[in-house]
């Protein structure tokens, strides 16, 4: 009789096993829940997971081996599943299937040393010359180790153990493993000098007129030299895309103009000029239903110079804005650290530097940016054509003009 109830109490138990458990969660019953999970090995059933939670909508971790045939188009899309990877795959898809299209306006913010690296010829001019980029803003020192290259100087690989009491014996100068000899800095120096004594330079102008001049002489340089297009100065200049710096004194082409101001030199670059074209591009590029996106590399200045344009319109100007639509940024900077390289868009929203109903198109990368653009340049290429080149530097006039006319409205 002990056995037989023994028995139904079994039964009892299995039955209860059998039964299908709702929903198993860390916060569910644990001996119920695990009984179930051993009764359906047991029994060789198929084991269960919630498919159907809307947090498991996502493509399910099934990469194919990799075999060396892939693509970068391959390796992002199918490999790039999860941590960083995951964000970088969420980059490349949202540049090219939102921020390239056509009526959304690519400003680009650099800084790090992109340049000296050969990223501008690797990447920023190919972006350029695709109209993926239709405005810049860089730091200075970028602008002037890009020119080196269109002067027909050269930067070599390095390694970054060496002694630098050595390299300064050898006079040789170092970007961590890029090497170079001082002589670059020199010839790049004089040329910069050389030109900025012309008459067209001898008037406060904005950044980007500054740097189209400038691009203008690379141009002229690389063709005379027979060597191709090194500089992105020069690609910027023949494809009408803008290029402002944030801190024009900081870099070796801001001491060289202020060096030649000691000698009556007229050449100024106007910081006013500078946020108030930046700000009507971004307001060109909002009015009539068109879009504006912002691609970062790295952060500082350039970042917020680009971001700024928004509060610019909207707090200072008094003109009806909500911010970008397209926020994407590649950075190594944490966000609790206070500074703005690592800030993040939800927090440029209560700015108004993000327009709130489109943060779900905004991404951050954190990695390398050597590692990320030429990565996201390649996807880009790959699947999208060329656009037409907006030619912003052109527009200048008529962009301020409107700029000026909604400002006016504001205040009437």
């Amino acid at each position: 009789m002990k056995k037989k109830k023994e028995s139904r109490s079994l039964g009892m138990k299995a039955s209860r096993v059998g039964r299908p458990v709702k929903h198993a969660t860390a916060g569910g019953p644990k001996a119920e829940q695990k009984a179930a999970a051993e009764e359906r090995e047991r029994a060789g059933a198929a084991h269960v997971a919630r498919e159907k939670s809307r947090f498991l909508r996502g493509s399910a971790i099934d990469p194919r081996p990799i075999d060396g045939t892939e693509r970068v188009v391959d390796l992002i899309e199918g490999t790039f599943l999860a941590y960083n990877a995951a964000r970088l795959r969420e980059a490349c898809q949202l540049f090219v299937d939102k921020m390239l299209d056509k009526d959304t306006t690519v400003g680009l913010t650099m800084t790090g040393a992109l340049t000296p690296a050969g990223l501008g010829m690797a990447a920023v001019i190919p972006l350029i010359e695709a109209g993926f980029v239709d405005w810049i803003i860089s730091t200075g020192a970028n602008l002037y180790h890009d020119t080196h290259f269109g002067l027909g100087l050269s930067m070599h690989r390095g390694n970054p153990q060496t002694s630098d009491i050595v390299l300064r014996e050898e006079g040789v100068v170092r970007i961590y493993d890029v090497f170079f000899d001082y002589e670059v800095l020199l010839s790049t120096d004089a040329f910069f000098r050389q030109i900025i004594q012309g008459k067209e330079f001898q008037r406060p102008m904005s950044s980007a007129e500054f740097h189209w001049l400038c691009g203008k002489y690379v141009h002229e340089r690389e063709r005379v030299l027979g060597i191709g297009k090194k500089s992105l100065l020069g690609a910027a200049y023949e494809a009408g895309v803008p290029i402002y710096t944030s801190s024009p004194g900081d870099s070796s082409i801001g001491m060289n103009i202020a060096a030649l101001t000691l000698d009556g030199n007229k050449c100024v670059i106007d910081p006013n000029a500078d946020v108030n074209e930046t700000a009507s591009i971004v307001l060109g590029a909002k009015r009539g239903g068109g879009r504006s996106g912002i691609l970062i590399l790295g952060g500082g200045s350039p970042k917020n110079f680009a971001l700024q344009t928004e509060p610019q319109i909207q707090e200072v100007l008094g003109i009806d804005e909500k911010g970008h639509d397209y926020f994407l940024q590649i950075t190594d900077a944490r966000p609790d650290t206070g500074g703005l390289s690592g800030a993040t868009p939800a927090e440029a929203v209560s700015w108004g530097k993000i327009d709130p109903d489109r943060l779900p198109d905004a991404v951050v990368c954190y990695l390398d940016g050597t590692v990320a653009l030429p990565l996201l340049t390649s996807y880009a290429m790959a699947k999208r054509k060329p656009r037409k080149l907006r030619r912003l530097y052109d527009q200048r006039e008529r962009l301020m003009k409107a700029l000026k006319s909604e400002y006016a409205k504001s205040r009437s």
